[in-house]
């Protein structure tokens, strides 16, 4: 019995190298779908399924909300990337909102008819992750993912938390740029009250993303920056205790029915060891609970 699926996005190329340092999860990157073929996803999913658990997707990151004609072509885009994710053999498909453009429930509307067109297309085993944003200028705030799932009303939508967001979108710390202001705002507990809100969206999964950020302003747009494990925000020690307590006490003693992953999002010159060290971290602190 495993606690959590862990590992990181791979092309290919790397997933042996993934598959030896012990990671059952992998992520298709969203460039796979702009530049490869169907037989690339084919054999993806012929190399992983020899050493991972799990395989998700990351869609490209388009702006779902848009003019009609240009949205139509998103769609379009999307049922053929959830296709070639099926067969890569993904479990997961994830989905970045983007930008509001009404800025009140048509936004949500907007969206939950797109989602409810992709079921169209999407294996009934596979499931849609909304990702969590970081400004309120997007999509993707924990309440605004429930809203579209109640109005899909489909147990396969859920959030896919990226947490770095969350410590932004709930601090207000796109409003300011001082992470380590916000960072003294947030304790345990305000990790594990962020879980146990996921935790009510999830069905199937519970589906984690991670990386330290820093952010800055250009112009007066806020923009975040992945940066390597230990070198940004937010505070790495409290979010890995209550992952460990969440994911002990939570899920595994209450013996709920779904599984947990985490994938580690950060820079691609460090991500291996990044991810490594990330698992470390959580697991050091579960051990004490198990």
């Amino acid at each position: 019995m495993i606690l959590f699926d862990w590992g990181t996005y791979n092309a290919i190329s790397t997933l042996a190298k993934a598959a030896t340092l012990g990671m059952r999860l992998t992520e298709i990157p969203p460039a796979a779908f702009n530049k490869r073929e169907e037989d690339y996803f084919k054999n993806y999913a012929y190399v992983a399924k020899e050493a991972f658990t799990t395989i998700t997707a990351h869609a490209p990151s388009y702006g779902l909300i848009n003019q009609p004609k240009i949205q139509e072509k998103i769609i379009l885009s999307l049922k053929r990337d959830i296709q070639r994710a099926s067969l890569a053999q993904a479990e997961v498909f994830n989905i970045h909102i983007g930008r509001k453009f009404y800025n009140d429930d048509r936004d949500l509307e907007i969206v939950a008819d797109i989602i409810k067109e992709l079921l169209t297309v999407t294996p009934e085993k596979m499931y849609i992750t909304v990702e969590t944003a970081y400004t309120p200028k997007d999509v993707g705030s924990l309440e605004e993912i429930k809203a579209i799932a109640e109005m899909v009303n489909c147990e396969r939508v859920i959030p896919a938390l990226q947490l770095e967001n969350v410590f932004v979108y709930r601090t207000k710390a796109y409003e300011s740029g001082r992470f380590e202001k916000a960072n003294k705002e947030v304790d345990k507990n305000f990790w594990m009250e962020v879980l146990s809100e996921t935790l009510e969206l999830s069905h199937g999964f519970l589906s984690l993303r991670f990386s330290q950020i820093i952010g800055f302003y250009i112009g007066n747009t806020f923009v975040k920056k992945r940066v390597p494990l230990y070198k940004g925000y937010p505070d790495i020690d409290l979010l890995a205790e209550a992952l460990a307590e969440f994911m002990v006490k939570e899920v595994k003693e209450k013996e709920l029915p779904l599984r947990m992953h985490l994938i580690y999002t950060g820079p691609s010159d460090t991500k291996y060891e990044d991810t490594v060290m990330l698992y470390s971290e959580i697991m050091i602190r579960a051990s004490r609970y198990l």
